[in-house]
């Protein structure tokens, strides 16, 4: 049975006098499926992504999409948003989304369809007629995101799309996004900001130095993790937690301490004479919580 998912399989790259940048990265994303791809600066996910998108080669290991080995003709069919992004500065909007399209291979009409369609959708219709430099941060990336949309790609492959982007940019680009994954495309996007590839990926890819150190959908990872105790108590008693299992912090008066394992009958007892318990009950970790251990 041919696979239908990009599969990513074993890369391995070394860059100069030995410097290893990739070292088996291994991961598949299916159709419809939205993959975020986290990691410190350095670890190796733009140089995954340029090997995915054939701008760089890989030393070994091999990448597919339906079972197949990626040459032109099936990258050309890829929506690639790179780290360092490629619009044309003096150009305007309107005008460089079509051109896109027609490198693509879209026809004119075809092109001016989509054109009108994306800016629509991006909300950059008023800004057609504008030169890309006289926009701001978040509206270049709209029109980034349009032109790795142009031609209706198969696959997503977006290299910090987020990036620098204010909260209503952010909710916008997702949106897009979400809509594509719906419709069947296989998304992979990188990002620093933990909570959102949290609450809009069905699986994460987590790398440190080339590795990939953890892998698999949010319930999967979290559950991996375990539960933990979290009790948060307000106005606690100096000390209250000297004995105690877990780590303590402090935010104003709370204290909370996170425990995995030990008795919570005792922890309980010990919350319950210290303060006002404002919260106990076992959880999962949340994705931060589980990169900055996986990196660790």
């Amino acid at each position: 049975m041919i696979s239908d998912m990009l599969d990513i399989r074993e890369l391995r790259k070394t860059f100069g006098a030995g410097k290893v940048a990739l070292d088996g990265v291994s991961f598949a994303v299916r159709p419809g499926e939205m993959f975020g791809f986290v990691g410190a600066n350095g670890a190796g996910k733009t140089t995954t992504m340029r090997i995915v998108m054939g701008v760089l080669g890989a030393d070994s290991g091999e990448v597919t999409w339906q079972g197949r080995s990626l040459g032109f003709a099936e990258r050309r069919g890829f929506g690639y948003m790179p780290e360092e992004r490629g619009l044309y500065q003096k150009m305007k909007v309107g005008e460089q989304v079509d051109y896109f399209g027609r490198l693509h291979g879209l026809s004119p009409a075809a092109a001016a369809k989509a054109v009108d369609e994306l800016l629509v959708r991006l909300g950059l219709t008023e800004r057609r007629g504008d030169a890309v430099e006289a926009l701001s941060l978040g509206n270049q990336q709209r029109v980034q995101l349009a032109v790795a949309l142009v031609h209706d790609p198969e696959v997503l492959v977006l290299d910090e799309p987020f990036s620098g982007l204010d909260p209503l940019a952010v909710d916008a680009l997702a949106e897009v996004l979400q809509e594509r994954a719906r419709g069947g495309v296989p998304v992979i996007f990188s990002s620093h900001q933990l909570e959102l590839v949290e609450r809009l990926c069905d699986s994460i890819g987590i790398i440190s130095a080339g590795r990939m150190v953890a892998s698999g959908t949010v319930d999967e990872l979290r559950a991996a993790e375990g539960e933990r105790l979290r009790v948060v108590v307000r106005e606690a008693k100096p000390g209250w937690a000297d004995g105690l299992p877990g780590e303590l912090t402090v935010a104003g008066d709370r204290e909370i301490l996170v425990v995995r394992g030990g008795d919570d009958q005792a922890i309980l007892r010990a919350a319950l004479e210290a303060g006002r318990v404002e919260h106990f009950g076992a959880e999962r970790p949340s994705i931060t919580e589980i990169f900055k251990e996986a990196v660790s």
